[in-house]
């Protein structure tokens, strides 16, 4: 079921509940410019195995409120602590997709895993995001010709072939951001640095990363491993940055048994 959830500074978010009677919870953080619907593939496998699993729209994102300001790391992660307090999560899986982890694991060091006891980084974009040369084309395609930079970033996402149809749903995902908001990310996968929260994260972790992965190379996934006490990485090989689809079955397979 659907509903909002409206955080401390005013702005509402839109959550996707699936089984919310559950035994077992994981919140899913989308990556930019997308939303809680490229988890579709989990949410019609994960239910049926007991998940409640929460998809948040972050702010600027999909259907929940797009105020100009508040696209930092700090304010996001604040966002999804005002989730967890107002629907009394507690011991949940937290999984972040490329700019999603980047937001949980800021949530997770800023926030000492509150309510959180086991994380899960998808092609993370950390700790470092964008370089200021592809953040610069980004920016000036964002705000010169939106659709055309959505379409290269579904050309350079998948390591598989994708359907025409495919492509098509995966672009209108990301158009459903506002243009300000797929632009602050930007800006924000640019200019933040998450050097110093890795060594705070106090749950265990899993991460998951395609070998193929054109938008943030492998490497980033090894050094997250190296720096995350009490970590895991587990490359996928026939992925590119969307291994959640491209290898969805062992992907679920793995959530279920981490």
């Amino acid at each position: 079921m659907g509903y909002f959830v409206t955080v401390d500074s005013g702005v509402n978010l839109y959550v996707e509940d699936v089984n919310p009677g559950g035994n077992k919870t994981i919140i899913f953080l989308h990556g930019w410019p997308l939303n809680h619907k490229q988890f579709e593939y989990q949410f019609n496998v994960l239910p049926a195995k007991g998940y409640r699993c929460i998809g948040v729209d972050w702010r600027g994102f999909g259907k929940s409120d797009k105020p100009m300001g508040g696209y930092t790391f700090d304010r996001l992660a604040d966002d999804i602590r005002s989730l967890v307090v107002t629907l009394q999560l507690n011991n949940v899986t937290l999984l972040g997709h490329s700019t999603g982890g980047a937001i949980a694991i800021r949530y997770v060091s800023r926030h000492n895993s509150f309510g959180v006891s086991k994380l899960v980084l998808v092609d993370a974009a950390a700790p470092t995001g964008f370089t200021t040369e592809t953040a610069n084309n980004f920016l000036k395609e964002v705000l010169n010709d939106r659709p055309k930079m959505m379409q290269d970033v579904t050309d350079g996402f998948f390591f598989q072939y994708i359907t025409k149809p495919f492509s098509d749903w995966f672009m209108q995902m990301g158009l459903q951001a506002a243009s300000w908001s797929t632009a602050a990310i930007i800006v924000t996968l640019r200019d933040e640095k998450l050097y110093e929260d890795l060594p705070k994260i106090n749950v265990p972790t899993l991460i998951i990363h395609g070998i193929h992965d054109k938008v943030i190379p492998f490497e980033q996934g090894q050094e997250l491993n190296k720096k995350i006490t009490n970590s895991q990485l587990v490359p996928f090989h026939y992925s590119g940055h969307g291994a959640f689809w491209e290898e969805r079955d062992k992907f679920n397979r793995l959530l279920t048994e981490f």
